[in-house]
């Protein structure tokens, strides 16, 4: 929870660029951050962090200490790896200008980044996945199509529910048809003003979760739509991302650990 921390801890942050094989055998770049202290061998719960559809971009590196300062081990690989490299901003208009990352490219970079924290001397051996907006989206499709987390934080995740026409070579199966496969609690905030998902979209997502008998928890927000965390926009509602957070730090905690 917030300032849940000593104020005699003795406990640090690192945060740096590393490089680490991703899906497909290829060398991507990943955001990693974790607290630092003695003692943390063998003992922290790792985040597999899915960045959103604006790119590898700084949010998401202080998105990523957040979590960092409440005790996990978070890794963010670069999902528009494979787009070259550049500012966030201008990688992040050509991979929509191609039609975003493929599906299966997220999936496989996710996959990795599990197998990457799972084998850190300082894991606990649990691993949670988390995104927002489009990553969302992915951290679900990540958590229903591969074995090995222990929970999945969707936050607003838009496309989890897709018409046929939306359907592509990139996304050719809506993530709420693998439901049925999907092993991990699961998360949710939404804003009830929010127009990707709709809220009558939730209701649909939070039905298969239910017909499938899925462990899940589902919070929705008055006053806030689209990617309320995002201090560095209007769409910013602090009131509803305090409690958020509040959120994810208490489903972590207890899937989790840390």
């Amino acid at each position: 929870m917030w300032n849940s921390f000593r104020t005699d801890s003795l406990v640090g942050l690192a945060a740096e660029v590393l490089t680490f094989p991703g899906g497909y055998d290829d060398e991507i770049h990943a955001w990693v951050a974790r607290p630092t202290g003695e003692g943390a061998e063998g003992t922290l719960p790792g985040v597999v962090a899915v960045h959103h559809m604006p790119g590898w971009d700084e949010f998401y590196r202080e998105f990523c200490e957040r979590l960092a300062r409440h005790g996990y081990f978070v890794v963010c690989p670069n999902l528009y790896e494979r787009f070259g490299q550049g500012t966030p901003d201008d990688i992040a208009a050509k991979a929509r200008s191609q039609g975003g990352v493929p599906d299966d490219s997220v999936v496989a970079d996710c996959a990795a980044a599990l197998t990457w924290l799972k084998a850190q001397p300082v894991s606990s051996g649990k691993v949670g996945i988390v995104g927002t907006c489009s990553g969302g989206r992915h951290a679900l499709l990540a958590a229903s199509r591969v074995a090995g987390f222990d929970a999945v934080a969707d936050l607003w995740g838009g496309g989890v529910i897709m018409a046929e026409q939306d359907l592509s070579e990139a996304r050719p199966v809506a993530p709420v048809d693998y439901t049925a496969d999907l092993a991990a609690p699961v998360l949710g905030l939404f804003g009830n003003d929010d127009r990707h998902p709709t809220p009558e979209q939730v209701d649909e997502h939070e039905d298969e979760l239910k017909r499938h008998g899925k462990q899940y928890e589902f919070h929705r927000y008055d006053g806030a739509g689209h990617g309320f965390f995002y201090y560095h926009t209007p769409m910013y509602r602090p009131e509803q991302a305090m409690d958020g957070w509040a959120k994810v730090f208490d489903f972590f905690g207890r899937h989790l650990g840390g």
